[in-house]
């Protein structure tokens, strides 16, 4: 069936993960961050990911805004940094995280086909709101759907239904665009038609499906659909 819905994580796919620790590292206030920033943004993201596959599994469920300062918490500490205003200075700047310079044009080309255009992320609705209210990009999205409306992260299918439940569409009417290996296969797992978009260049995770499309970055993905 023709793709009619185009669905995109948002953290790392449609917002710069690492933009919050690098602006921060741009201020004199901060002079320790200059040369260690990228190494806690990596591990400031490593950490929330996997606080959220360890509730998932554990059912100990709490929103992402949780887990994203327990990873900050983690990742400070592992850089011997304890300082309140640097911790206060990151959380706000991740959430007025700016998008990849591609995302604008690519959303409004979407929306110029007649596609309906969505975020599913682990996100939780107050930090997707800041988000895209910063970004400057609800106009190009049909719906905001994150876990909180069932309570689990993803890869779980209850996620995935999201989509089904707000459209009223086929699975494999779903284009699901997503920077995270793991949850791309888990999307193609479920049905949906999946992109990763692999910046990085890693290689794919070992995982019970694959992506059905990779590519370095969301520029050409209107030409996939």
């Amino acid at each position: 069936m023709p793709i009619t819905t185009c669905v995109f994580d948002a953290y790392g796919t449609l917002f710069d993960v690492n933009a919050a620790a690098a602006k921060a590292a741009d201020d004199p206030a901060y002079p320790a961050l200059a040369a260690i920033w990228p190494a806690l943004a990596r591990d400031w993201r490593r950490k929330q990911l996997e606080y959220s596959w360890l509730r998932a599994v554990a059912d100990r469920h709490c929103d992402f805004w949780q887990v994203t300062q327990d990873g900050l918490d983690w990742a400070l500490a592992a850089q011997g940094l304890d300082d309140p205003a640097l911790r206060a200075r990151l959380l706000a700047l991740y959430r007025q995280l700016p998008t990849y310079p591609e995302v604008p044009a690519m959303l409004a080309a979407l929306k110029a086909r007649g596609l309906t255009t969505a975020i599913l992320s682990n996100g939780s609705p107050d930090m997707l709101d800041a988000a895209i209210a910063s970004a400057g990009i609800a106009p190009q999205l049909d719906a905001i759907l994150s876990v909180e409306a069932v309570g689990v992260f993803k890869p779980h299918d209850r996620v995935y239904d999201l989509v089904g439940a707000q459209f009223g569409c086929a699975k494999d009417q779903v284009l699901f665009v997503s920077s995270n290996g793991w949850d791309a296969a888990g999307a193609a797992g479920y049905g949906f038609r999946t992109i990763w978009v692999n910046r990085a260049g890693d290689p794919p995770d070992r995982l019970y499906a694959q992506p059905h499309h990779t590519l370095r970055d969301l520029v050409t993905i209107p030409e996939l659909v």
